[in-house]
């Protein structure tokens, strides 16, 4: 009876741990876990959009989704029911990605008839994509939580990396959506159905150019008809060039948004890469000073005087509980230096 009581503890512990202890092992393990199928459904949800690999591997895909969406999941309830305040968490910004992460693909299963086929339902599919923020914010936890004798420049390149595949799903999601949806296959074919009607009650003047009777898409905002050979962003993968292009040169390629909402998604993109870009340069200035001049890659201050190696020696010496050392983690110096002199 004993044992079945500590192991239950045990394992209670460990759970409390992967969710609220961030220089935790078990913590560190499930955040990898994560992470991974993160990168796995992105990639899923990206080629779900390109032929014939939509079509063919169809089943794959939505099993994919399906064991990514049981893992974030977890991850939610975990978070909602470790959580200090667990109504302050669900409408945090972190509890909204989270929601935002596995809720789309709830509203796929429950296949709504007021959601089916329309307009909303692709959004909601599109909208998974912001899943990749839930890396973001693992990113600033290890960036906030690191202990100072990790090698930072790995640390940094993680993060940087992790960012950039941030800003190139979300950008390319949003410019397939917003500007390649008006041309996909479906609404294409919706398109020169409409106009074929049309045109047997208003039937075209003589003489009119064949073009005339092939559907053209206009934008939404700016009302001007984007002609097929401006029919770029045809899949997330194409979009992706367009973005990549964008970010590294500030300047469009060979791809280019004619669409209003196109082109205010374009500016965010390119001012992204600036920021990408100066914080890239910042850490291969580092690496370059290391390899070049032989500077040190620590930090100034002694890592072991570190507030996050002084908290972990209390853990591994068991002189505080897990949750007590989150709790003294999240605090800065001066809430620390008090809390310590109340002791």
């Amino acid at each position: 009876m004993n044992n079945t009581v500590t192991a239950d503890h045990h394992s209670s512990s460990l759970l409390r741990e992967a969710f609220t202890n961030p220089i935790s092992k078990p913590f560190k393990h499930w955040i990898a876990i994560v992470n991974f199928w993160i990168y796995v459904s992105c990639i899923s949800l990206a080629m779900e959009t390109l032929e014939p690999f939509a079509s063919t591997y169809k089943s794959l895909f939505w099993t994919i989704e399906l064991v990514a969406v049981a893992f974030f999941c977890v991850d939610y309830l975990g978070n909602v029911y470790f959580a200090k305040s667990r109504v302050k968490y669900i409408f945090s910004f972190w509890g909204l990605v989270d929601l935002i992460s596995i809720l789309p693909t709830f509203l796929v299963i429950l296949d709504l008839g007021a959601l089916q086929g329309a307009k909303v339902l692709r959004i909601l599919r599109v909208v998974r994509v912001l899943r990749v923020l839930k890396m973001a914010k693992a990113a600033l936890q290890e960036l906030s939580n690191r202990v100072k004798s990790s090698n930072p420049l790995i640390t940094n390149l993680r993060i940087y990396f992790i960012a950039l595949f941030s800003v190139v799903m979300i950008s390319s999601s949003l410019m397939f959506f917003v500007e390649g949806d008006m041309y996909s296959p479906e609404n294409m074919a919706a398109g020169q159905a409409a106009l074929d009607e049309d045109l047997k009650i208003h039937p075209l003047p003589a003489g009119s150019p064949p073009e005339a009777s092939v559907y053209a898409p206009l934008d939404p905002i700016g009302g001007n008809t984007i002609a097929a050979d401006k029919h770029f962003f045809t899949s997330i993968p194409a979009t992706m060039w367009w973005c990549m292009v964008t970010l590294t040169t500030t300047g469009y390629g060979d791809m280019f948004p004619v669409t209003f909402g196109g082109r205010l998604i374009a500016s965010v993109t390119m001012l992204l890469g600036l920021v990408l870009f100066g914080i890239l340069m910042n850490i291969v200035g580092k690496t370059l000073m290391v390899f070049l001049f032989g500077e040190s890659i620590q930090e100034t201050h002694d890592s072991k005087a570190s507030k996050e190696h002084a908290i972990g020696q209390l853990l591994a010496l068991k002189l505080i509980k897990p949750e007590k050392g989150a709790q003294l983690l999240s605090m800065d110096e001066a809430q620390l230096k008090e809390h310590l002199d109340r002791l």
